[in-house]
């Protein structure tokens, strides 16, 4: 994968503007590096389950794509292949920052890691954690 190059931090908030379900959950773009970045997802009524924690999709979505930002950020255009999700606590907070790095790129795929933290009160807790596989296109 060290042949192509990665999009750019403007190319990628551009894609988030350009994504229905990215922008129904509100989620941001924190930080970008090759290979790492940063979202988050404020907590709303309307993005959390009966116990009123932040729904498990949510949690899905932000390991899916954190993931996938991370390959982009140095292979291109990409998408994902499959993903493992670990939740470990509930998803209590006013928002969710996701962290996600590549571990590994190879010639046709990135094996990727994420951990979601929920921040109340200004603590990160960590709820969540995940692996996925990340396909060039």
């Amino acid at each position: 994968m060290s042949t192509t190059t990665g999009i750019s931090r403007e190319r990628l908030e551009q894609a988030l503007q350009h994504s229905t379900f990215a922008q129904l959950l509100g989620a941001e773009l924190l930080d970008f590096a090759p290979g790492k970045v940063s979202l988050q997802v404020r907590s709303r009524p309307d993005l959390c389950q009966h116990h009123g924690y932040m729904h498990g999709a949510v949690v899905g979505f932000m390991v899916d794509s954190g993931c996938a930002w991370a390959a982009a950020s140095m292979v291109g255009d990409v998408v994902t292949s499959e993903y493992k999700l670990n939740l470990l606590a509930p998803a209590l907070g006013e928002r969710l920052i996701c962290r996600s790095e590549v571990l590994k790129a190879g010639q046709r795929q990135a094996v990727c890691r994420a951990d979601v933290f929920a921040v109340k009160d200004g603590a990160e807790k960590l709820i969540a954690t995940g692996l996925a596989t990340i396909a060039r296109v």
